[in-house]
């Protein structure tokens, strides 16, 4: 059954791209200093679909959600999981005498 009212269970990630004025800066050179970029809301983020700039709250969604996923996927990176027959020999089984990894051998 789809869902015909009301806000949606979980947030759509939007596509973001580098904003092509500032290059992804936020900023744009100026005569004497450094302007902040009106195309992108002195971010340096667009949507990716449609070249414009997000408003400031969906923006802060929308980094939050990319922070998050590259976290996780630091951290995966940091902790290789074990595969193969290693993994038994990595990860604790408590099958052994007083909760101790057992292997079989």
């Amino acid at each position: 059954m789809k869902k015909s009212h009301g806000p949606a269970f979980t947030k759509p990630a939007i596509d973001l791209a580098q904003c092509s004025e500032c290059r992804g800066k936020a900023v744009i050179k100026g005569v004497f200093h450094d302007l902040p970029c009106d195309r992108c809301n002195a971010s340096g983020w667009v949507a990716a679909a449609t070249g414009e700039a997000l408003a400031l709250d969906e923006l802060v969604t929308q980094l939050g959600m990319r922070l998050q996923a590259a976290t996780r996927q630091i951290e995966q990176l940091r902790n290789p999981r074990a595969s193969g027959p290693e993994a038994l020999y990595q990860e604790g089984n408590r099958l052994g005498a007083g909760g101790t990894n057992y292997t079989g051998d």
